[in-house]
């Protein structure tokens, strides 16, 4: 089998560490890895597979040395410079930034839902918004089985999805500090505020949701709304996802489908209490769905609990199964 040539850029960072992880989880058949970040960062020191690497300062001639793959997760400024650099090279990116996810020129990938989609591209892959992930994967089985009408999406995300620093919000205000990151103290509040409010009235966040459901799912005209909400949860995003179908459905089927789709673990057990929790998802790479029932004010109503680990299957481990399954199309 082929070795294969993959840089990270920002290695530091939560998501950067985090793909470390899970790097070492999947194995993939890379021969060198080389780690990246902003000169703040170069010269720190990573230890992964049981060997110290140096993290290197990203520069623009990075990548004249060759790499088949990128993994990006160092914000949109850097994507839009760097991306299209690695890409003129010869090089695979899987960005984790929303700076390409509604280019129409660049997939938008959740392996489960979409990756016959990630054949055709042209070096750039984008990887979705952690809370869009989780929701397609149940939502894709579905949509082919019953025909989606509507979607009404309701989060509670975790202190994570904003990085270090959300994390540290969390921790300071609960001891009376004031918060560095969130508008508002996030220990003991929900907060519905997650990135900027736009001229509509939604955050940058909602409409991501909105917007990225429907180039996932190939659905340009699907109606979908989104409120999405900070919790004081440190780690793996919650989520209420009421659906409206064009069909009815059967609640058994239901159940089996999601079930047996790939990616999903079904917790739905209403008598002992089972049913998905963000602790219980936290470190894990599936996406899991609970409280399955009727939406009993509508005629095809649906609605379902949907939790993951946002840091891995929200943005680390969707962007290293991409990368593995094109391996696994390229051998």
């Amino acid at each position: 089998m082929k070795k294969y040539k993959l840089a990270l850029v920002g290695a530091t960072g939560l998501v950067g560490q985090t793909a470390l992880t899970v790097l070492e989880e999947f194995n993939l058949p890379i021969s060198e890895y080389k780690f990246f970040a902003s000169a703040r960062s170069a010269g720190k020191k990573i230890t992964f597979m049981n060997k110290e690497y140096e993290v290197q300062e990203l520069k623009e001639d990075s990548f004249d040395e060759g790499f088949d793959y990128a993994i990006f997760s160092a914000g949109g400024d850097t994507s839009k410079k760097f991306s299209p650099i690695a890409a003129s090279k010869g090089c695979i990116v899987v960005d984790n930034s929303s700076a390409f996810r509604m280019d129409p020129e660049v997939p938008l990938i959740v392996p489960e839902v979409n990756m016959e989609d990630a054949f055709n591209n042209k070096g750039i892959i984008a990887n979705p918004n952690c809370s869009t992930i989780q929701a397609v994967v149940p939502l894709k089985p579905l949509d082919d089985k019953y025909k989606i009408k509507r979607i009404v999406y309701s989060t509670y995300q975790a202190v994570s999805g904003a990085g270090h620093k959300g994390l540290a919000d969390l921790e300071n205000t609960s001891k009376g500090e004031k918060p560095l990151k969130f508008p508002h103290p996030i220990y003991n509040n929900c907060l519905p505020h997650i990135d900027v409010f736009l001229d509509n009235g939604y955050t940058k966040e909602e409409m991501k949701m909105v917007n990225e459901t429907r180039k996932i799912l190939n659905r340009p005209d699907l109606r979908i709304t989104a409120t999405t909400v900070r919790v004081p949860v440190q780690n793996s995003h919650s989520e209420s996802i009421n659906i409206e179908f064009e069909n009815d459905f059967d609640l058994k089927e239901v159940r089996d489908i999601l079930k047996n789709y790939p990616g999903i673990i079904l917790q739905d057990d209403p008598e002992t209490n089972t049913y998905p929790l963000a602790t219980n998802a936290s470190g894990h790479n599936e996406v899991y769905v609970g409280r399955i029932r009727r939406d009993e004010s509508i005629p095809y109503g649906l609605n379902i609990w949907v939790v993951a680990d946002n840091i891995r299957k929200g943005a680390a481990t969707n962007a290293i199964q991409i990368v593995d399954e094109l391996i696994k199309n390229n051998n």
